[in-house]
Parts: C-alpha cells; sequence; structure tokens
C-alpha cells in the first residue's frame, strides 16, 4: 500500500461491541496533511479516531496507521504504535499535583527516557514551541486554559510523533484563545511535520483556517475536500 498515507483505511468496517458504527470506510491522510473532523454526537467521530489509536480493532477492510496493520496489530506493537501518535484532549488530562514539567517528565519516563539531561532538554524543547518555558514550574491551576491546552500539546510532541490527534482542543477556550491553540498546531504541523486531525465543532473556526474536512455521518464518512464543498451557514445553524 502507499507509504506515502499516515492513515490508510480502505472499505473498512469499526463496531463497538456488536453494533456497527462506521461502515465501509475509506479514508487516506497523507504525511504532513492537516484535516479537520467534524458529525454531530454519535456519528462515529470518536470511534474513528480510537481506531487510528488502536483503541478498537476494524473487523473488515485494510486499515493501516502510522505504519502498523491494525487489523493484525500484535498486542507487544499497540504502546510503540501509541508513541508515533500524540493527543490533545479537550479536558486537558494533566497531573492536577505536578508542575507542567513534572507533567511532561512523568509521560517521557513513562515510555522509557532515562537520561535526565536528554529528558530537561526535550522538556524545555516543546514548552519553547507552546511559548511556556518560563512556565515550566508552574501548577496546572495556576495557568489559564489556554496556557493548560498548550501544555498538552507540548505533552503531544514529547516523543516526535508522526500524527497528532487534536480532539476538540477549542472546546473549553474563548474565540481569541482558539485562535492560538489551531495556529500553534497549524505551526507545528508546516514546521515539524506531523500531520494533524483535529476533531471539531468550531465551524467558524475552521471557516478561518480551512482544510481538507472529513464528516461523519449516517456510519459513513464524507470528505470534503476544499472550503467550497462545505456549507458553514448550514452547519452553523
Amino acid at each position: 500500500m502507499d507509504s506515502n498515507f499516515i492513515v490508510d483505511f480502505r472499505q473498512v468496517s469499526i463496531f463497538q461491541e456488536d453494533t456497527p458504527v462506521l461502515t465501509e470506510v475509506t479514508l487516506q491522510i497523507e504525511k504532513g496533511e492537516f484535516v479537520y473532523l467534524i458529525g454531530k454526537v454519535g456519528s462515529g467521530k470518536t470511534t474513528l479516531i480510537k481506531a487510528i489509536h488502536a483503541e478498537l480493532v476494524p473487523l473488515k477492510g485494510y486499515a493501516m496507521s502510522v505504519g502498523y496493520d491494525l487489523r493484525h496489530l500484535r498486542m507487544r506493537d499497540v504502546a510503540m504504535l501509541r508513541r508515533k501518535m500524540g493527543v490533545v484532549f479537550q479536558d486537558f488530562q494533566l497531573l492536577s499535583d505536578r508542575s507542567v514539567y513534572d507533567n511532561l517528565s512523568f509521560v517521557l519516563k513513562a515510555t522509557g527516557w532515562k537520561d535526565r539531561a536528554q529528558i530537561n532538554e526535550q522538556i524545555m524543547n516543546v514548552l519553547d514551541k507552546v511559548e511556556l518555558k518560563r512556565k515550566a514550574h508552574k501548577m496546572p491551576y495556576q495557568l489559564s486554559g489556554g496556557e493548560q491546552q498548550r501544555v498538552t500539546i507540548a505533552r503531544a510532541l514529547l516523543n516526535n510523533p508522526q500524527l497528532i490527534i487534536a480532539d476538540e482542543p477549542t472546546g473549553h477556550l474563548d474565540p481569541e484563545t482558539s485562535d492560538d491553540i489551531i495556529n500553534i498546531l497549524l505551526d507545528i504541523n508546516r514546521q515539524e511535520g506531523p500531520s494533524v486531525i483535529m476533531a471539531t465543532h468550531n465551524y467558524a473556526l475552521m471557516k478561518k483556517y480551512p482544510a481538507r474536512t472529513i464528516r461523519c455521518e449516517n456510519n459513513e464518512l464524507c470528505v470534503l475536500n476544499n472550503e467550497v464543498e462545505i456549507d458553514f451557514d448550514g452547519l452553523l445553524e
């Protein structure tokens, strides 16, 4: 199959227990691409993300994610697959009793980093990318919502991922802060090269920063190739 794709699904069906959620899905995301993922609650967005992240196993078709065949993935390879991805959550999921620095150090140590100097260098590197080096020793409660989300982006970058999955990263943020967050993600995508899948309901943001859009609807995916095909006014109603 084409090695230019970071995600390559062909005629894939994905189930939650015994219930089909997405059927006959065909989707290719290129290396270095930025895409939006939209759809109503229950439309299959979360299911698709879980399949890409190897939390759900597709039951038919060809399903590749960051170089791994998801239908024949060995348990010992799951951790390696996930190290090639970074996930940005809507609700941050930071450890409240640890500083920004210690939140990031915890992840590096959990994924096999041992050298203290290398850990420090990598933490400072990712914090620099999100403009938070000066707040490395702050506690999460001392940060604004936008700053906490920047920390989650830094955390997602720690292992130099090939793919970043941002699940409603602006869901709890005001418009100005949302602009800051998407600009950070776009800059990382352009400069560092990881593909980015951003699940969102923020259609105003999508209109301002257009990119290829994937819509989950009626157990299927519809790929909207450009902003001309997207009825933003209809989505905002």
